[in-house]
């Protein structure tokens, strides 16, 4: 079973920045977040796999960027100029080698962009 320990998120003003991490156990093959606002389906923000492929939703092109450390199985999401509607509840989401289309998911961190 994979074990996710995430960090960061907190109260921004729009325009500004945070980063979050997330470190996992276990051989993992890919790493990202997603993000769930009141009243709206869960989505999917970025992703990274072990060789570096990433994807992102168009909505943070250009804003957010995904990086990962392979060996230590962690990930982060710098996530800048911050807008109201990115506020949500972020979850970092992990799938393993061993079971490469299921997602393990974190605990999810409050990320909240208001003035």
């Amino acid at each position: 079973q994979v074990h996710l320990v995430e960090s960061g998120g907190g109260l921004v003003q729009p325009g500004g920045s945070l980063i979050l991490s997330c470190a996992a156990s276990g051989s993992v093959f890919s790493m990202g977040w997603y993000r769930q606002a009141p009243g709206k389906e869960r989505e999917l923000v970025a992703s990274i796999t072990t060789d570096g492929i990433s994807n992102y939703a168009d909505s943070v092109k250009g804003r957010f960027t995904i990086s990962r450390d392979v060996a230590k199985n962690t990930a982060w999401l710098q996530m800048n100029s911050l807008k109201p509607e990115d506020t949500a509840v972020y979850y970092c989401t992990v799938r393993t080698w061993s079971a490469p289309n299921t997602d393990s998911w974190g605990q999810g961190t409050q990320v909240t962009v208001s003035s």
